[in-house]
């Protein structure tokens, strides 16, 4: 993990080098991805089936395709009892957190005889994309889904890849049920993403699409959104740990390594006022390496996207953080909540020493489905907001609308729209 002076240009050289993370950048896999799609869009479950076949090695039809209630039973039976009551309590805590955000519908009425509100209703049907194999993460069902429930989807449909055997991660089936999935398929990648968004035969269109995935699934959300809303076309994660001579630096090794085991193009960055933190830092990172199952990946990841900078002060060191806008940020100062004060750009900031960034991930009860490649700078966590419509209304008397029609046929004509204005003068010929 290189070290450096926190400096305009080695911040620039820091930002550049995130930016190749971007899945906008894997332009080669767009072809591919958009001849799937277009394949689902006629062919509907035949070429469904056939990208399952041909990139899961499992043979489904629209007999075998949908997961049916024993398969889940069997998926309780497979699980830990007590990780089942795990998840339980990590949904319950999700639950809570994401009750608070439900806002209701409202009516302004005005003495004029003017009505104006917004009504806020859930949307009718929401697609989750969860990952199979080595990639298959329980927590972000319980992520994707209970914000749903709570802003009160009514349908949800689970997509996941099956294996070899036709069988689902037990985890995944135990985590959707929990959290209250309607239905769930057997199908991955940028098919599933199409077949969703598209519908098939035996897959119901959605409003919705939510979830993970590798650079295809990514591209298809891509690719079909405007047919269907996204929540985000999703970067590889990210960790930015702010500290000063007062951190712990092996909590601080720790949890920069929890993201860097994500995979190669997962980044870890450390923004230090203290070089003597930034060099224990170093040490237990390779300490940890030794022990860790998935050094090799950590590697190759920090070799990468892995950077501990020391600057001249915290100033210094915020405006870094800001800039980074880090899908993950841990602040571990003498004053964690007055350094917060100042922080402008984050997807999620954990405070203190023990509000490791996997508290976030598992159990708290915020959102872990953040913003990354720096795009904390316009986009926020999911939340119930993305599940709800808003539409606006407007009810006007004839005394309230005699009042400014002159200010509206106004408008119009400026704009040469005379029809407008017509539409409004007619009412007081």
């Amino acid at each position: 993990m290189r070290t450096l002076r926190l400096t305009e240009e080695t911040k620039k050289e820091l930002l550049g080098n995130l930016l190749n993370r971007n899945p906008g950048s894997y332009t080669e896999y767009e072809n591919t991805v958009n001849d799937i799609i277009n394949d689902i869009r006629k062919n509907g479950d035949k070429a469904l089936f056939e990208y399952t076949q041909k990139f899961d090695k499992c043979t489904l039809d629209a007999n075998t395709v949908r997961i049916t209630p024993k398969e889940i039973q069997e998926a309780y039976e497979a699980l830990d009892p007590e990780f089942i009551e795990v998840m339980k309590k990590s949904a319950e805590n999700i639950r809570v957190f994401h009750e608070k955000q439900k806002r209701n519908t409202w009516i302004d009425t005005r003495e004029d005889g003017s009505i104006l509100g917004q009504r806020i209703l859930p949307i009718e049907i929401s697609g989750v994309y969860v990952p199979g194999g080595k990639a298959a993460y329980p927590s972000s069902v319980l992520m994707n889904v209970v914000p749903a429930k709570v802003a009160g989807v009514e349908k949800i449909i689970m997509c996941t890849p099956p294996g070899k055997d036709g069988k689902v991660n037990p985890g995944t089936l135990v985590a959707a049920d929990i959290a209250g999935v309607t239905e769930s398929y057997k199908v991955g990648g940028a098919q599933a993403i199409a077949a969703m968004a598209f519908g098939t035969e035996s897959i119901p269109k959605v409003d919705k699409i939510t979830g993970p995935g590798n650079i295809f699934v990514a591209l298809a959300k891509k690719a079909c959104f405007g047919h269907v809303s996204i929540d985000s076309i999703a970067g590889p994660s990210e960790i930015l740990v702010l500290c000063d001579e007062t951190a712990n630096p092996r909590y601080v090794a720790a949890d920069l390594l929890s993201q860097a085991e994500h995979d190669e193009m997962a980044s870890a960055i450390l923004v230090t006022t203290s070089q003597e933190i930034a060099d224990k830092v170093s040490l237990e990172i390779e300490g940890f390496l030794k022990t860790l199952s998935r050094a090799e990946i950590i590697r190759k990841s920090l070799d990468n996207y892995g950077y501990i900078f020391v600057a001249d002060n915290m100033e210094d060191a915020i405006e870094a953080a800001n800039a980074v806008a880090s899908e993950h940020l841990e602040i571990i100062t003498k004053n964690p909540y007055e350094t917060m004060t100042k922080i402008k750009n984050a997807g999620a900031i954990f405070l203190g020493d023990y509000s490791s960034e996997p508290l976030g991930d598992y159990f708290a009860g915020p959102n872990h489905i953040l913003p990354t490649n720096r795009t904390a700078r316009f986009f926020s966590p999911l939340s119930v907001d993305d599940f709800v419509k808003k539409t606006s209304i407007i009810s006007y008397s004839e005394q309230a609308l005699y009042n400014v029609h002159k200010d509206i046929e106004l408008f119009a004509k400026q704009e040469g729209l005379t029809a407008h204005a017509n539409s409004i003068a007619v009412r007081f010929e």
